[in-house]
């Protein structure tokens, strides 16, 4: 029930969207903060030179030089010197920014300006590339002015790659879409039961043991060989390739924050190095096979556990220049603490009142060594548990309120709530979709619906709401195509909520005229996305005698095909090239099959209308 709710309003939205003004003559996502269309346009031709003014301006109009040259085959001059005045001038000025990560742009006939702070320039040079179309065989620009400034400091995506790892080069794809969309930062999960993914050059096991698993849960819904594949799987990145990646994000100003997961969470580790684990003499232990939450985990009472843990930030710090570091805190069952002598001793000896304080003694120590080299540290929101360390910023997960507590507090909060940004959960009809974590239902519309600030908040405890995250889990997500799947266009949505003022959202200017346009940019690339169904349709019962359906496509280019004949739509099926008109007496149905296929043949799932007359 709660679906059809849901998509009946999602029908609504899409319906009541026909009444609004045309489409745009710019379709920017994310929407900026202030944009003033004029007539004209900045054509660039043969006498249109580059120009920057310092060090700082030119990587940015590097960045532009080579954008033009490979995707238009044009090879303008760059300089630092007076532009002569025959010139049409496209100028990166380096401006100290009122808000970080601000800039303004100016298009004229003859001048195209971007004024701001580094990544301001870059962001600004990212709107331009999303301006520029072709017009005879040649780039043009309309004439405006956008005074742009993102809403949140902290605007991210958080990449697991524990359960399932994927190769740098899609690290680095999904770095590059996170900056086109003025996202910046990444959020890499390094660590966890199921698998050790970061080189440690002073825990040579950790990658030798504790990267690699003798097989792989299928899923928490089949007993399809028991659950277990029975095939090795493993992998990490070395330490020059981490390097690689955060260079990589650096030039595109996304900041990449690592997560060493801890005190739970564990496993992998404790296969590698059992003795960090509670008791006198722990273990065996394996790498884990299977989903879920392991009662092993990192021993609280032993001075060894904080030696290594320690050992290992180091080289972590060593590796990510980031202001953060991510330390986990979720999911941490207490039950080895409470029958382990070394972790009862140390609840005594610090007059600690439970295991939950024990936990807070855990985060509170490996803070104050991060604090120690010039870093801060960030944490699930289960650390607010027993007392929350007090320089840590809080990601809320579990659910909207744990933030609000967090800000209430006086912490800084990043809101990734599991009920409107986790990108592991299902998009549609769970028979249709790949498959995903149980329970979860996050749709496009629900992402860009979604207000990472709660109103119940004051207006000084607002100010500690600092960005928006989107956790991608992925258990079931054992290749990257999935994760593309589950990311785009989601990672759209989240762009706008993350960036956009809340008073410039525009849900109809999203879903029906730029966000059309930006799939069909992605069509024409090697990429998975969902593609959404026909606007104007949705997975619900309506209820009437006569129907008239204006439909849209979600995709520029793309085609809506349908049928009445309870059979899922496909291309040999009408076309939608008018409102479909459907007529019901009394007591009749009709079930309305529809499908959208892209310019590359990439396919939405089928969308089934049923209309009724009781």
């Amino acid at each position: 029930m709660k679906y059809i709710f849901i998509c009946c309003l999602w029908a609504l939205l899409v319906i009541s969207g026909y009444a609004q003004s045309g489409a745009p003559k710019v379709q920017l996502i994310p929407a900026p903060a202030q944009l003033n269309l004029k007539s004209g346009s900045f054509i660039v031709g043969s006498n249109t030179v580059i120009h920057y003014s310092d060090a700082t301006s030119k990587k940015s109009a590097v960045q532009l030089h080579e954008y033009l040259y490979e995707n238009y085959g044009i090879n303008l001059s760059l300089l630092s010197g007076k532009p002569e005045k025959s010139n049409q001038v496209i100028s990166f000025v380096s401006a100290k920014a009122r808000v970080k990560e601000s800039y303004t742009l100016r298009v004229g006939a003859a001048v195209i300006e971007i004024t701001g702070d580094d990544a301001g320039m870059f962001y600004g040079l990212q709107t331009l590339f999303q301006l520029i179309s072709v017009k005879d065989q040649k780039p043009e620009v309309p004439c405006l002015e956008i005074s742009d400034s993102p809403r949140y400091a902290y605007r991210g995506i958080m990449q697991d790659v524990g359960y399932h790892i994927y190769p740098v080069s899609f690290i680095k794809s999904q770095i590059e879409m996170l900056a086109k969309y003025k996202m910046n930062v990444y959020h890499w999960h390094l660590t966890e039961d199921h698998g050790w993914r970061i080189e440690i050059k002073k825990y040579p096991k950790l990658t030798s043991v504790g990267a690699f698993r003798a097989g792989t849960q299928i899923s928490n819904y089949t007993d399809s060989l028991n659950g277990n594949d029975h095939l090795p799987y493993g992998g990490f990145y070395t330490q020059d390739e981490i390097r690689e990646v955060v260079a990589y994000a650096a030039e595109r100003h996304v900041t990449v924050i690592p997560e060493i997961e801890l005190p739970g969470h564990s496993l992998a580790a404790l296969a590698a190095y059992p003795e960090l684990a509670c008791g006198d003499n722990p273990g065996p232990f394996k790498v884990a096979e299977h989903w879920g939450i392991f009662e092993d985990v990192y021993c609280a009472g032993k001075e060894n556990t904080f030696k290594f843990l320690e050992d290992v930030l180091t080289e972590v710090m060593a590796l990510f220049p980031s202001p953060y570091i991510h330390i986990g805190g979720d999911e941490c069952p207490k039950e080895r603490w409470k029958v382990c002598k070394f972790c009862q001793k140390r609840i005594k000896d610090n007059h600690l009142k439970n295991e939950f304080e024990l936990q807070s003694y855990f985060v509170k120590r490996i803070e104050k060594f991060v604090n120690s080299r010039g870093r801060k540290i960030i944490g699930w929101d289960e650390i607010l548990e027993g007392g929350l360390a007090p320089n840590a910023t809080v990601m809320s997960w579990r659910n909207i309120e744990e933030g609000i507590k967090a800000a209430k507090q006086g912490h800084d909060v990043v809101m990734s709530p599991l009920s409107h940004v986790y990108f592991d959960f299902i998009q549609g009809r769970r028979e249709l979709e790949p498959l995903a974590i149980g329970w979860g239902y996050n749709s496009l519309p629900r992402v860009y619906n979604y207000d990472p600030t709660p109103a119940v908040l004051s207006d000084k405890e607002k100010e500690h709401i600092i960005g928006v995250e989107a956790a991608i889990w992925t258990e079931h997500m054992d290749t990257h195509r999935k994760v593309e799947y589950m990311l785009y266009p989601r990672l759209m949505a989240l762009a706008e909520i993350a960036w956009t003022p809340l008073e410039k959202k525009d849900s109809v200017s999203f879903f029906e005229k730029r966000l059309p346009k930006h799939l069909a940019v992605l069509d024409k690339t090697d990429k998975i996305y969902r593609v959404p169904g026909p606007i104007g349709l949705s997975d619900t019962t309506l209820i009437g005698a006569d129907f008239n359906l204006e439909l849209k496509v979600p995709v520029e280019g793309a085609r809506i095909y349908y049928n009445f004949e309870g059979q899922d739509a496909r291309e040999t099926d009408f076309v939608y090239e008018k409102p479909i008109r459907i007529i019901l007496n009394k007591g009749e149905r009709r079930a309305l099959k529809s499908i959208v296929i892209t310019p590359s043949g990439k396919r939405s799932v089928n969308t089934t209308t049923i209309f009724k007359n009781p």
